[in-house]
């Protein structure tokens, strides 16, 4: 009776530490950060969309040489508030770092997942100051702009898969193990790699759409032909290869996920895998409805927005899906 008084008493006193508390806040601050950086992403496509990336002239990072431009433009309020917001998203993942330190332990995930996290903001910033520096913004048809948007789009996914690792392991989930996954790992990479590769030729299509749109706006066989004239540029050339790497890429997630739910049977999985054939769904209307309306800003949000959250689905797919032996390994 006496250990077990003490063993109560014990468990008590750990759950009454800081870092119990610490632990709270970690995950709280994780999973906003996540949200916070899908607003940030977002808002970063209406800079592209108003053509809004030069307000601040060439000057990166600050606004038309100085901290705070002394004039506002329509350009500038969009391009400026969309530095202010990326800056808060770095301070963010600055202080989800912080509290990972104070809440874990050595070599717990969390810290990983936030420097990573804190790193790929960094390497997004450097990325869009590029960009900037470089006049690949606003109305340039420069065929470095186009690839330039793909690494872009590739760090920005990289950056949300890093942010939902870290709120998971934040939130007390198990490691991912990445080797001997057998067929399911093998299958799961390719999976994500597919999805990132249609991102990036989506970035690239959203661009050919906003710089080489037709007069009077209509899509079709013309535009096709168009895009492969001889005076037609990359950009115009690369805007093909989103819709038939998305049906392709269509097609083998939702082999994916019916496949990870028969061969790794569990409750996540199974949900996760219906989550992604409901989202690949709403893409690929989305995206017919994005060509049909002649690429809306509002659709374009919207296909960005379904984006993002298939690419974490499918993460979180994964994630489940190859988490499963693990818990199984540790409940034996």
């Amino acid at each position: 009776m006496t250990r077990k008084v003490k063993k109560l008493s014990g468990t008590l006193r750990a759950a009454a530490q800081p870092g119990t508390a610490a632990q709270t806040w970690l995950s709280r601050v994780a999973w906003a950060a996540l949200v916070y950086n899908i607003l940030v992403i977002l808002w970063g496509a209406v800079v592209r969309i108003t053509g809004a990336g030069a307000g601040c002239g060439d000057h990166w990072p600050l606004c038309d040489g100085r901290v705070v431009p002394h004039s506002f433009t329509f350009e500038r309020v969009i391009e400026f508030s969309h530095r202010l917001t990326s800056g808060a998203s770095g301070l963010i993942a600055l202080a989800l770092v912080v509290l990972a330190f104070r809440a874990t332990p050595r070599g717990h995930l969390a810290r990983t997942g936030a420097l990573w996290t804190l790193g790929l903001i960094l390497l997004e910033g450097l990325v869009g100051g590029v960009q900037v520096l470089l006049g690949l913004t606003a109305t340039s048809t420069d065929p470095a702009r186009g690839f330039v948007q793909g690494i872009h789009m590739a760090n920005t996914f990289a950056l949300l898969g890093a942010a939902l690792l870290t709120a998971l392991w934040a939130s007390g989930n198990p490691a991912l193990r990445l080797r001997g996954q057998g067929r399911a790992g093998l299958l799961s990479y390719l999976g994500l790699a597919l999805l990132l590769l249609m991102a990036m030729a989506g970035a690239v299509t959203a661009l050919g759409d906003l710089l080489f749109l037709p007069e009077g706006g209509s899509v079709g066989i013309s535009t096709v032909k168009k895009d492969f004239a001889v005076t037609a540029s990359i950009i115009e050339n690369l805007r093909v290869v989103h819709p038939l790497l998305s049906v392709v890429g269509a097609v083998y997630l939702a082999y994916l996920a019916a496949w990870l739910r028969r061969e790794r049977p569990d409750a996540q999985v199974t949900r996760w895998s219906r989550a992604v054939w409901a989202l690949l769904g709403a893409q690929l209307v989305a995206g017919f409805v994005n060509v049909a309306l002649r690429a809306p800003a509002w659709m374009q949000l919207t296909h960005l927005l379904l984006a993002c959250v298939m690419w974490l689905a499918t993460v979180m797919l994964v994630y489940r899906a190859l988490t499963t032996l693990r818990l199984r390994e540790v409940s034996a």
